[in-house]
């Protein structure tokens, strides 16, 4: 590809059509089950959501609120609303062009990346081909679109593994994971997971962890009648900061980064700020247990620097912070088309953000580090 903007955003979202999964899926087999968008009615009102397994249609039909014009913020009621942006990869060059971005790392829109809750092994594997197929699309469109694979966290993990492999072969360039496996499966630091993280760490995926992850850490504190549904999700995801601060122990001292010391960890959406306090809890944690007697030979915060990488977007403190947590380590992300971007001007954002770090440094956070740490070499860089 070719770099034309400096500019690669480490986090963006694609939304998928109204028929990526009903056809790609056996409706012989599936029916109803297949994710379709259906209506529904509430308050008198009609409105769209994405039916999965034979449950009424909840949740937003698209997360898009950037691409929806004004007044801003609002999202659409019913499919036909949808902007032809949030879905159609040749369409979204458009935005990619107009936001000045040279490409993008692609998570979960609605219906979400995650299946496992319906507690069916066949139909979450069959839909996590189906949407891992659909993003493997848009690459074949453009080489600008850098997805990530769900994973079928309820199959043994030899048969996640082959999913890992089938995906990148579909130009997957990462896979997604939840900081807390589905309930009644191993805790992540297990080693039942090990054929995962050995099939990533040798192909060069990294695995990520965006926004919360799937964690609940003060969820009942989160969940309040008395907010407006702004208001609530604004309390949510502001908490994303914790998020690291959850998982980068877990995977440090569970063992997993001594075994897989190549294996690269991203995230994302959860901003960089938070990341020193961790590192410097698990560096006196190891200190003062001598956790180095257990095996655990490198110092969490060269490990850290070694295999982990973190997203940032508005933080103008968190920049300040850049060499202490590793300049090699940071990226810039969009979070194209949710209500946090600052589409169309996402160029000028992070200029401002950016204010004052050398021009060295800049590039590197706005688009050399993405290249690195996805294996891509471009053809060209304007």
């Amino acid at each position: 590809m070719e770099i034309k903007y400096r500019l690669i955003s480490a986090d963006s979202h694609a939304a998928f059509r109204n028929d990526d999964f009903t056809s790609r899926m056996s409706v012989s087999k599936w029916g109803d089950k297949i994710p379709h968008i259906a209506s529904r009615e509430r308050d008198g009102k009609t409105s769209d959501g994405w039916a999965i397994y034979e449950k009424p249609p909840s949740g937003q039909v698209c997360n898009c609120p950037a691409l929806m014009g004004e007044p801003f913020p609002h999202w659409p009621d019913r499919w036909e609303e949808v902007p032809v942006m949030a879905y159609d990869p040749a369409q979204r060059l458009k935005a990619l062009d107009i936001d000045g971005v040279d490409a993008e790392v692609l998570f979960p829109n609605p219906p979400g990346g995650s299946y496992t809750s319906y507690g069916d092994p066949d139909f979450e594997l069959d839909t996590v081909r189906a949407y891992n197929d659909a993003l493997s699309d848009w690459v074949r469109v453009s080489d600008r679109y850098w997805p990530l694979a769900a994973l079928p966290w309820l199959q043994p993990a030899d048969v996640i593994a082959r999913e890992v492999e089938r995906a990148a072969e579909g130009g997957h360039r990462g896979v997604n994971v939840n900081g807390q496996m589905p309930k009644g499966l191993p805790h992540l630091g297990d080693r039942v997971w090990d054929p995962v993280w050995a099939v990533c760490q040798e192909m060069g995926l990294p695995i990520h962890f965006h926004g919360s992850a799937g964690l609940g850490a003060a969820h009942s504190i989160k969940n309040w009648d008395g907010y407006s549904e702004r208001q609530a999700h604004s309390a949510s995801t502001s908490t994303s900061a914790v998020t690291p601060a959850q998982i980068i122990p877990q995977l440090i001292f569970s063992g997993i980064t001594e075994r897989f010391p190549e294996l690269k960890v991203v995230f994302a959406e959860a901003g960089i700020g938070g990341l020193n306090y961790v590192i410097s809890a698990c560096d006196h944690a190891w200190e003062s247990r001598h956790l180095w007697t257990e095996g655990m030979t490198t110092r969490p915060s060269d490990t850290v620097r070694r295999q982990m990488f973190v997203n940032f977007w508005f933080e103008t403190e968190g920049i300040k912070l850049r060499h202490d947590i590793g300049i090699d380590n940071l990226m810039w992300e969009s979070d194209l088309p949710h209500v946090a971007s600052y589409y169309p001007k996402s160029r000028a954002e992070a200029e401002r953000v950016l204010e004052g770090v050398s021009q060295e440094d800049k590039e590197k956070l706005m688009y050399l580090n993405a290249l690195r740490i996805y294996g891509v070499t471009p053809s060209a860089v304007a």
